[in-house]
């Protein structure tokens, strides 16, 4: 639907644009019109000579303007547990955290979704999601809050709402009371989706169908979980060949690899991504192509917990959908989307393809129409174009950090994080010379620092 003629409209003139659409259409010197929620007109030069209602001009010289950045994967609740084993593989990893991670309640999760939220939407994420999947008993509405925080930051949202039904007892790695039934998480799973989940064009919090991993869960919650989401046409979300131990597992337990146990559960379609994909031989890879399964490709979790290189110049070329994911920041203490763009390039470069495996732009379509790509939403974001949703960020590339490269998409992947002049999410800004006008800041630091020392505590105790 074009944006109505009555719409306020805020011009963007005098910057460099990369639109990401799929020509990889960019301009030295454009504009951007916005109309209400939507981008009314993108192009070379000026905008057209006498729109109406126009409340806001800014001059982007100087700038970059992109889509916003778009988050495919993320476990917000770990914003109060970073740098902690700092030296463990994955396994060892969840050993050491999982204690922890099974004392959270409500006040934690909304502070720590408010922590991880803020330092992405400033960093230029217009889109995020958050697979959340611990549930102790007693602990409150932890969806319910961590949906609460993304609609005051401002930002595009998908929870997947994560479970796991595999707890000690069963031979899984969290507490028996951090567990869910499998009737019991398929319920709370419906309902979240009933209750929260939009599927209206500019929705601002959608839902998907979340079990945790091969190893946390069942095979009833997987199955189940495929069809439930499907029942209700929602997207599905989990874990997938992250680790060499992961492939050993599936292989002892369910007689097959992880690729070959998700198609025998439901798990291998377009409305499927999943979480690192770092273990893929060639047959895997042919598969996710062949039912265009997506891919949140985390290459800074990735390195953090020795987990390996996703073959992402594979997946690209055979037509697998991939996007960028942060990961949660007890794997990624930085929680931010843009870095992620820089070190997607460097660290595919030190596997089989070297120089050749991305480029800036390559880059950057991950972490923006690749992203929607894998969320489901690539009609309605993921690139600058007319009709679509006005969610885009103008970069600054004229100080000291990135004044002196010509090019401003070489400038924005490889160079240093660049600052953030303004973020437009739906049409509102929600960022201003890189700093959030939603929320607090202080406010927010203040309290993830307080709910962070409280979860020590209760962790220590028990």
């Amino acid at each position: 639907m074009a944006a109505s003629s009555a719409a306020e409209r805020t011009v963007i003139e005098n910057c460099a644009i990369a639109t990401v659409d799929a020509g990889d259409t960019e301009y030295a010197s454009g504009h951007v019109v916005i109309a209400g929620n939507r981008i009314e007109s993108v192009g070379a030069g000026s905008a057209p000579e006498g729109l109406d209602n126009v409340v806001r001009r800014i001059d982007g010289t100087g700038h970059l303007v992109t889509p916003g950045l778009i988050n495919t994967h993320h476990h917000f609740y770990q914003w109060i547990t970073r740098g902690l084993a700092t030296d463990h593989n994955l396994f060892n990893w969840l050993v050491a955290l999982y204690p922890t991670w099974a004392r959270i309640d409500e006040p934690m999760a909304y502070a720590a979704a408010q922590g991880s939220l803020a330092m992405m939407a400033r960093g230029g994420v217009t889109t995020a999601m958050d697979h959340h999947y611990v549930y102790p008993r007693g602990s409150g509405d932890l969806s319910g809050a961590i949906i609460r925080a993304a609609r005051e930051t401002g930002v595009r949202f998908t929870l997947a709402r994560g479970s796991m039904d595999r707890g000690e007892s069963d031979g899984g790695l969290p507490p028996d009371f951090a567990v869910e039934s499998l009737d019991g998480a398929l319920a709370a799973t419906e309902a979240t989706v009933k209750e929260h989940h939009d599927s209206s064009f500019d929705a601002m919090t959608q839902v998907a169908v979340a079990p945790c991993s091969p190893f946390s869960v069942s095979t009833e919650l997987m199955r189940q979980g495929a069809e439930l989401a499907r029942r209700l046409g929602v997207r599905l979300h989990t874990h997938g060949s992250e680790t060499v131990e992961e492939e050993k597992f599936c292989h002892e337990l369910f007689g097959m690899g992880p690729t070959d146990y998700f198609e025998s559960t439901g798990w291998l379609g377009e409305d499927v991504w999943m979480a690192h994909c770092v273990h893929m031989n060639d047959s895997d890879i042919a598969a996710f192509a062949r039912t265009k399964t997506g891919v949140a490709h985390c290459p800074s979790s990735n390195a953090r917990l020795a987990a390996g290189i996703a073959r992402v110049p594979d997946m690209l070329a055979a037509g697998v959908p991939v996007g960028l994911g942060v990961d949660g920041t007890a794997s990624n203490e930085s929680g931010e989307l843009h870095t992620e763009l820089r070190n997607a390039l460097l660290i595919n470069r030190l596997g089989a393809h070297r120089e050749a495996a991305l480029n800036a732009r390559k880059a950057l379509r991950l972490g923006t129409h690749g992203g929607a790509q894998v969320l489901g939403r690539a009609a309605e974001t993921g690139s600058l174009e007319a009709g679509k949703l006005a969610d885009l960020v103008l970069w600054r590339m004229d100080t000291l950090a990135h004044s002196a490269i010509a090019d401003p998409v070489t400038a924005l992947v490889f160079g240093a994080a660049a600052p953030v002049t303004a973020s437009f999410v739906n049409g509102r800004q929600i960022v201003e010379d890189g700093h959030l006008l939603t929320v607090d800041e202080d406010a927010i630091a203040r309290s993830t620092r307080d709910e962070a020392q409280r979860l020590a505590r209760i962790a220590a105790q028990a």
